[in-house]
C-alpha cells in the first residue's frame, strides 16, 4: 500500500465520475488509504466541490454522461491552480492520453484500475509526463480496427466530445458513429516469444 504523506489530510481528494458503484468503491478505498474523499457525479458538482475544498488531487473520469472530462480539465485547474489531475477512462487510446496531458491532467490511467495504482499516480509528484514524453506511435504497427479507434478518439477530442460534429468531421452518420464509440477498443494481442 502506499505510503500517504503527513499533510495529506490538509486538503481533499476530489473523485470525479457518473458511475455510482465505482465511484463509492473507490471513495472507499482511498478513504481506507488515508484521503479525505469528496465525491461528484458530474461537472457541476465538480466544480461546486472545487471551489469549496480546494482539494489537492483529483480522479477525474473522462466520460462523464455526455460531456467529456477532458473540458472540465482547465476549468478545475482555474479554481486550484495547484489541483493535481488523475483523468481515468475505460477507452484509452494515445490521443486522449497527450490531449490530457497538453490540457493538464498529470497523469492518465485506463480502467479497470486498482485504488493502489491510484494512491500512487496522485503520490508520486516525479510523474508528470510532458505531452511530448507520451509515445507518438507505438513500436508495433496497430491492427485496423485499432487505427481506426484511435482516429475516432482523437476527432472526438478535438470537438470536446461533440458526436455530431465528430461524426460530420468523419463523413459517418451519427448513429454508426455511436455504435462505434460503443464498442470496447480493439486490444492488441501480445507479441509471442519466438523460440
Amino acid at each position: 500500500m502506499t505510503e500517504l504523506p503527513q499533510t495529506a489530510t490538509a486538503r481533499p481528494l476530489l473523485l470525479v465520475d457518473d458511475d455510482a458503484t465505482f465511484l463509492r468503491v473507490l471513495s472507499r478505498a482511498m478513504s481506507s488509504r488515508g484521503f479525505e474523499v469528496v465525491t461528484a457525479s458530474n461537472f457541476d458538482e465538480a466544480r461546486a466541490l472545487a471551489r469549496r475544498h480546494q482539494p489537492r488531487w483529483c480522479v477525474l473520469d473522462l466520460k462523464l454522461g455526455e460531456e467529456n472530462g477532458l473540458r472540465l480539465i482547465p476549468e478545475l485547474h482555474n479554481l486550484v491552480p495547484d489541483l493535481r489531475i488523475l483523468l481515468l477512462t475505460g477507452y484509452a487510446s494515445i490521443a486522449t492520453a497527450v490531449e490530457a496531458i497538453k490540457r493538464g491532467a498529470h497523469d492518465y490511467l485506463a480502467k479497470p484500475v486498482d485504488a493502489d495504482a491510484v494512491a500512487r499516480a496522485l503520490l508520486d509528484e516525479d510523474s508528470v509526463p510532458e505531452a511530448q514524453d507520451l509515445p507518438d506511435a507505438p513500436e508495433q504497427p496497430l491492427a485496423l480496427r485499432r487505427l481506426e479507434w484511435e482516429h475516432i478518439q482523437r476527432v472526438l477530442t478535438e470537438c470536446d466530445g461533440n458526436i455530431s460534429e465528430t461524426a460530420r468531421r468523419l463523413g459517418m452518420h451519427r448513429r454508426t458513429l455511436q455504435r462505434k464509440l460503443s464498442k470496447h477498443p480493439v486490444r492488441e494481442r501480445p507479441l509471442q516469444d519466438e523460440g
